[in-house]
């Protein structure tokens, strides 16, 4: 079956469900990974304002999860990407994003991830290829209660030769650090739009109607998102409700279809 129509349950789903992945093998072969690397790679990071480095042989032991970005941006007319600041539920902060994609980024994490912390633009990663040095910025390091990941933000229609060989970099220094590592470059169709949907009410949301435990029990029953709705006192409250409920993960719908009153809805309990 198609990957982008089998049924991919919101409640059952980890943040790297949400994305396809691309291929960044094609930028391993030009880094320069004689057995010595980890020796003459390094990594910068920025604590209270101050820039601190280490070896990449280091790295798993240093504080770079408690820093803070390595660059800031600003907004400016014409310019051609959006950065914004993203409330993190999880967190409970502001965190920066430089484009809405990386906004998408730290949506997909906060919903599905199970986040603890999560750090924009976390060090400078200095490299060697077979021809040069180069230097990479990653976009997040996110600390998840399944481990630390590593993470790089660009569609796939923008990624050059150039930034596989960044990416492969990034994910070797990973590996080393015992890390996860991957690039969101591709999100399955449907995911950007439902999310933004749920978030509309994913933060702290009373049930002073007592809706919830009716709600709970009748997605026990296979109906969909409408009829749930429609069988509620309180239609129009009891949307807010489901859609409360279905971002916290209390009930789930089919991420690979459109989310609309015909969604199916089930009980994550079941």
């Amino acid at each position: 079956m198609d990957e982008e129509r089998a049924e991919l349950w919101s409640h059952r789903c980890g943040w790297i469900d949400l994305f396809v992945p691309v291929s960044i093998e094609a930028g391993r072969a030009g880094l320069d990974l004689r057995d010595d690397w980890p020796s003459r790679w390094t990594v910068t990071w920025r604590v209270g304002g101050d820039e601190v480095s280490c070896l990449v042989r280091d790295l798993a032991q240093a504080p770079v999860v408690d820093g803070g970005p390595m660059r800031w941006f600003s907004w400016r007319r014409e310019q051609r990407h959006r950065p914004n600041l993203q409330f993190v539920v999880s967190t409970g902060r502001l965190h920066g994003a430089e484009s809405l994609e990386e906004s998408r980024l730290l949506l997909a994490l906060d919903f599905a991830a199970d986040l603890v912390d999560v750090v924009s633009q976390p060090l400078r990663l200095r490299f060697c290829t077979a021809e040069k040095k180069r230097s990479h910025t990653p976009d997040f390091l996110a600390v998840t209660r399944s481990g630390i990941w590593l993470i790089d933000v660009r569609p796939e229609a923008l990624i050059m030769d150039e930034d596989r060989e960044s990416f492969a970099a990034a994910a070797e220094v990973a590996l080393a650090c015992g890390w996860h590592y991957a690039v969101a470059a591709r999100w399955r169709e449907q995911v950007p739009s439902t999310l933004d949907a749920l978030s509309s009410q994913r933060r702290p949301l009373s049930d002073p109607l007592g809706l919830r435990p009716g709600l709970l029990e009748a997605a026990r029953q296979g109906l969909s998102f409408g009829e749930l709705a429609a069988a509620s006192v309180f239609p129009p409250v009891a949307r807010a409700q489901l859609l409360h409920l279905l971002w916290h993960r209390k009930l789930g719908v089919d991420l690979n279809r459109p989310l609309a009153d015909r969604s199916r809805v089930v009980c994550a309990e079941r």
